[in-house]
């Protein structure tokens, strides 16, 4: 920033760290040594005359304090300022702190930083009120010209020659702000492994990082942590569920706060719940869901309910958790932070089809290749997966990762197939005759026996529509579904409007709600769903209540009874 004010002032002197002979006083002390005994062991000179033992120990403790303050320790500064040798605890952790401390460096401000923390709080007030909030705000938002703070009600040239001296010595932080808005005007996002930031946001030197010595981590930015945290988790559909929520965090936090993930407050937090219900800017935010690799790829499909809004604050919340267990970071400010109205229902029934609206988008279905332009082993696919999916109440990831020979029976005579679900927990659900049947068409037009004893067994249920027999995606699975249920869309939108607009919402795991809603609807009992869903959150009053196989099979197999030729 061009200084337009003669002699600005100096900033405040860096505190000084005790010398030896102070820290030895003071760890006596903290040990339970009387004070007086402590300063005429090791500081006999440091009493002046008249004044007490007891005062030459505040003096260091008050220094320590100062120095905690001055590296952005402001836990640190508070336990050492509330320490007494009678607070055992609390004297141990005084100790702690000052091997913290020491050596530590003084922090260097980032553009993202607020304003409060570094300049004087009667400067606060009113560069808020210009709407300026952090360094970059102020670095960018005031005219390099002369008396450029005249255009800020309340700010005169004695503090604007404070704000002068603070950018005299930092001048970095101008360059470091103008490469940011570089990066925020751009008309495009891109996946966050594919970013290329400044080093003051890419948690490097986060305003909230733990001391390097203490960090469990070998990570030395936010990226690399957050890849830590993922790899914990070995299921591929929750690493990438994880990654989604971290990487709309990141992105935000740079482009639109300019901060770190490493170093966003509680009122960043309470910012992005509001984002998080619209994303925007739109055009920036939100699109049409598009590979990773696509310039068209953006982070949003479109704007979050409040469930959906709630998971993400959940999964954040464990991030940093576990962010602050591995002693990478010192706080989180998603604690607390909660959306209203945002608690999962126990069976979310307005994500589900009634049953007349079911058979109307199945009649959709069965004329896909005669009227829609699809090919016909592509609609032949897509009705399987529908009848098996709503039938079954399968996840898409267990629907693709589904072979034949997870299929078999049981002594009583009830089909059955096995699957892993969340969480790598293995479990099995009923095959009612629909979805036997549906099977069974299926794999007469793939050319593949109906007979189990002539099935390979690691025949994917889902094939592709090649002839090399594979399966297909998850991705792949919810695109074509996705696509189907746009075509439904447009077919009855004439007739049946608010259906049409619920197939525009619809995503493949309605198919899950639609089954669960209507074998309640027909007279099975809670724990049954419960069961055949694997889902403990289905109905927590019920958790305690069992219903045997035999019973469950019964209940699935006549609710969902292969139609008649």
């Amino acid at each position: 920033m061009e200084n337009a004010l003669s002699a600005p002032p100096s900033m405040p002197a860096d505190p000084a760290w005790p010398d030896e002979a102070a820290l030895a006083a003071f760890r006596a002390w903290l040990q339970g040594v009387p004070s007086r005994a402590a300063v005429d062991r090791y500081l006999p000179d440091r009493r002046a005359a008249g004044a007490s033992a007891r005062s030459v120990i505040g003096r260091v403790k008050r220094q320590l304090a100062a120095f905690a303050t001055s590296r952005a320790q402001a836990n640190l500064a508070a336990t050492l300022t509330a320490v007494s040798p009678s607070d055992r605890k609390l004297a141990k952790s005084a100790a702690a702190a000052i091997e913290t401390l020491r050596g530590m460096p003084p922090p260097q401000p980032l553009i993202g930083d607020a304003v409060e923390r570094w300049l004087p709080v009667r400067l606060v007030g009113v560069l808020h009120a210009a709407g300026i909030r952090t360094l970059a705000d102020l670095t960018l938002r005031v005219p390099r010209r002369r008396r450029w703070w005249a255009g800020i009600a309340g700010l005169g040239p004695a503090s604007a020659r404070q704000v002068e001296a603070f950018f005299a010595q930092h001048p970095a932080l101008t360059e470091r702000a103008r490469a940011l808005v570089t990066l925020k005007q751009a008309q495009e996002l891109v996946p966050w492994e594919r970013l290329v930031v400044p080093e003051d946001v890419d948690g490097t030197r986060g305003t909230f990082r733990a001391p390097r010595a203490s960090c469990a981590l070998d990570a030395s930015n936010d990226y690399q942590a957050v890849n830590a945290w993922l790899s914990l988790h070995e299921s591929a559909a929750t690493q990438r569920s994880y990654r989604k929520e971290a990487e709309r965090l990141i992105l935000w936090a740079i482009v639109e706060r300019g901060r770190a993930l490493s170093s966003l407050t509680t009122e960043d937090a309470i910012a992005y719940r509001a984002f998080l219900r619209r994303p925007g800017p739109r055009a920036r935010w939100v699109g049409a869901p598009q590979p990773r690799s696509s310039p068209a790829w953006r982070p949003f499909a479109g704007d979050l309910s409040a469930r959906s809004a709630a998971y993400a604050l959940s999964v954040l919340n464990a991030l940093y958790r576990w962010l602050i267990e591995q002693r990478y970071v010192l706080a989180n400010p998603f604690a607390g932070v909660k959306v209203r109205g945002g608690r999962p229902a126990q069976l979310d029934t307005s994500h589900a089809f009634t049953e007349h609206e079911w058979k109307l988008v199945r009649v959709v279905a069965d004329g896909l290749e005669w009227s829609y332009g699809w090919s016909e082993p592509a609609a032949q696919r897509l009705r399987f997966m529908l009848d098996f999916a709503y039938a079954t109440g399968l996840r898409i990831s267990e629907l693709v990762g589904a072979q034949l020979g997870a299929i078999d029976s049981d002594p009583h005579g009830d089909t059955w197939i096995r699957v892993v679900g969340k969480g790598h927990k293995a479990g099995k659900v009923v095959l009612p005759p629909l979805a036997r049947a549906a099977l069974d068409r299926y794999l007469v037009q793939r050319g593949l026996p109906v007979m189990p004893s002539k099935w390979r067994p690691s025949t994917p249920l889902v094939g592709s529509l090649g002839e090399d027999g594979s399966g297909i995606s998850s991705w792949r699975l919810w695109r074509v579904m996705k696509r189907f249920f746009s075509t439904a869309a447009d077919v009855v939108e004439e007739g049946t409007p608010a259906l049409a607009e619920k197939l525009r919402q619809a995503t493949p795991h309605w198919t899950r709600h639609t089954h669960a809603t209507h074998l309640l609807q027909g007279g099975a009992e809670l724990t049954t769903v419960r069961d055949n869903l694997r889902h403990a959150s289905l109905a927590t009053t019920s958790m305690y209540l069992h219903t045997d196989d035999a019973r469950r099979a019964k209940q699935v197999v006549d609710r969902f009874a292969a139609p008649r030729s």
